[in-house]
């Protein structure tokens, strides 16, 4: 059987291969075990061997109290001492409102606010759950049971700004709401003291949990179903963080641009544990959906590394003038697949380099990315060190398989709504993505697309994700989401719902006979959208998506 998707992936990326020089070619992958399983580089399991509280002291003993942190979106500026003080006192007040090993919900954009707030939980014992302001009140309360949180830690000032008042009712219902502001207007000297044991004696008031216990709950976005709770350790978090740093090159005078959410893995990790853990300050935004001033404050704050999913960066540089994002020396993207329209745009007008990289929130969440200088665009890189995968047949899918990970990262499990505090471990370790890839002869991994996102026509498989492809490279400026439902003739046919209101079957169809790609991957129906849902992780909202195909269809 021809292995379509392939070719329909390859076709894909081919510009972006042939344009971009490809990098320098990495060499050092070890090759595949007998048993069939990849491995990443060697990495020193100790290194992730230390819990949050434990990291935090550490840093600031590294780096040294007076080195800044955190650029906050007002421009306030904390140093690592502003850091541990305001969590220590925060912290303090906010342990005479919990018991030890408490799950305390945390309800905050990006900033200071959520980066001292997730420690000030943290450092005492307590366990923070990162909730998704934007999922709604149903889905948040869900969250709190399944994490078995009543308590939620939020700040009047956000719940203002953001116009999050009903949501607030709604939650104060059955949860004991939390405000900064009110637990800052009550600090007691006890707290103020605790501020100063946290610089110089932290280990007399901290917790000391075990690398291996629990250290955050997450929730899967739901792009194709409910969200799941995710429990990640201290060891998942540290260690993830340590991976990346063996893996990616990082300068002490870089810093960090993160407007991704806290309460997703990416922002969490990637954009506000890395940064603090590696000595190097975080810009934060509260949301990324604002380009146009992320695009002037990148500048504003000289920052030399972005992260953002394909879906921002292509915003983040269609907004920004000229000289805005020169200071940065790469991009990270995730989450979503980085189009060679994207490349193409931002290396043409910033000389900017885009690393992309995958992963998934239960590996905390870096599985594998590209490095910068030796980047393979088209692909996600390299393993991290220390990881390991495994292909799994799949019936219909010829070349490459269903991706299972192990690796000192990879979660505790799972824990749902029908049984909270009951974690689901991964079998053996190894947790399945749900993913399709295949690896090079490198190392390298190329995602094919999950497998939920494919449509089976006719007795082929076709990837949903080569189908948005087509209609990037057709449609460079807009929106694009494909869906499968179900066909009484073929099995499954296609629907591309796009906001472009000019897109046309026709089109596809000729782009599609003009680079090789079979027509099982035309959209039976191109429908047009004011917009295509979008999570607030950037990521497409797939749920939404088929809500709003099925709602068109009967209507």
């Amino acid at each position: 059987m021809t292995d379509r998707t392939t070719a329909y992936a390859a076709a894909a990326h081919a510009a972006d291969e042939t344009s971009s020089g490809g990098g320098t070619e990495p060499t050092d992958v070890p090759a595949p075990a007998d048993d069939g399983v990849q491995k990443g580089a060697p990495f020193r399991l100790e290194k992730g061997r230390r819990n949050l509280p434990a990291a935090l002291s550490r840093a600031r003993r590294r780096f040294g109290g007076k080195k800044l942190a955190i650029i906050d979106a007002d421009g306030r500026q904390l140093t690592y001492d502003d850091m541990v003080k305001a969590s220590y006192a925060l912290g303090s007040a906010l342990r005479r409102m919990t018991k030890p090993g408490e799950k305390v919900a945390l309800m905050l954009p990006t900033g200071a606010g959520s980066a001292i707030g997730f420690f000030a939980i943290t450092v005492y014992g307590r366990v923070p759950a990162m909730l998704n302001f934007t999922a709604g009140a149903k889905a948040l309360k869900t969250a709190c049971k399944t994490a078995q949180a009543t308590k939620i830690v939020t700040a009047h000032k956000f719940i203002e700004l953001a116009g999050l008042e009903s949501l607030r009712d709604a939650l104060a219902e059955d949860h004991e709401i939390i405000y900064l502001e009110d637990v800052r207007e009550a600090l007691t000297p006890v707290d103020k003291i605790s501020a100063i044991l946290g610089l110089f004696a932290p280990a007399l008031i901290r917790a000391n949990p075990d690398p291996d216990a629990i250290a955050v709950y997450l929730f899967t976005s739901g792009t194709e179903g409910d969200p799941k709770g995710v429990v990640l350790s201290h060891a998942n978090l540290v260690s993830n963080v340590e991976q990346v740093l063996d893996h990616v090159e990082i300068y002490d005078t870089d810093i960090v641009y993160n407007p991704l959410p806290t309460f997703h893995c990416f922002g969490l990790t990637g954009g506000l544990l890395l940064p603090i853990l590696a000595g190097i300050p975080s810009a934060l935004h509260p949301s990324p959906l604002q380009a146009k001033t992320i695009a002037k404050r990148v500048g504003e704050t000289k920052a030399t590394i972005l992260f953002a999913t394909d879906t921002f960066l292509g915003q983040y540089a269609r907004s920004a003038d000229d000289d805005d994002l020169k200071s940065l020396r790469f991009a990270v993207c995730g989450a979503e697949r980085v189009r060679d329209e994207t490349r193409a745009m931002v290396r043409r007008r910033f000389g900017l380099e885009v690393v992309e990289g995958y992963g998934v929130t239960e590996a905390a969440p870096v599985i594998a990315v590209n490095q910068p200088g030796r980047n393979r665009p088209g692909t996600v890189g390299k393993l991290l060190p220390g990881m390991e995968a495994k292909l799994e047949p799949v019936p219909g899918i010829d070349r490459g398989g269903k991706l299972l990970v192990r690796g000192p990262n990879v979660m505790k499990g799972y824990v749902r709504s029908s049984a909270p505090g009951v974690v689901e471990a991964p079998d053996g370790g190894w947790h399945d993505t749900g993913d399709i890839v295949t690896f090079d002869e490198e190392g390298c991994i190329t995602i094919r697309g999950r497998l939920k996102r494919f449509a089976k026509i006719g007795g082929e498989m076709v990837s949903l994700a080569v189908v948005e492809n087509c209609a990037s490279s057709l449609w460079p400026d807009n929106i694009h989401a494909a869906v499968a439902i179900p066909d009484d003739r073929k099995g499954e046919q296609i629907i591309l719902v796009t906001d472009y209101a000019q897109a046309d079957r026709g089109d596809f169809i000729a782009f599609a006979r003009n680079h090789g790609i079979s027509e099982l991957a035309a959209p039976r129906r191109v429908m047009h959208v004011d917009a295509v849902p979008v999570l607030g992780t950037g990521k497409l909202d797939y749920v939404a998506v088929e809500k709003l195909v099925k709602s068109n269809l009967e209507g």
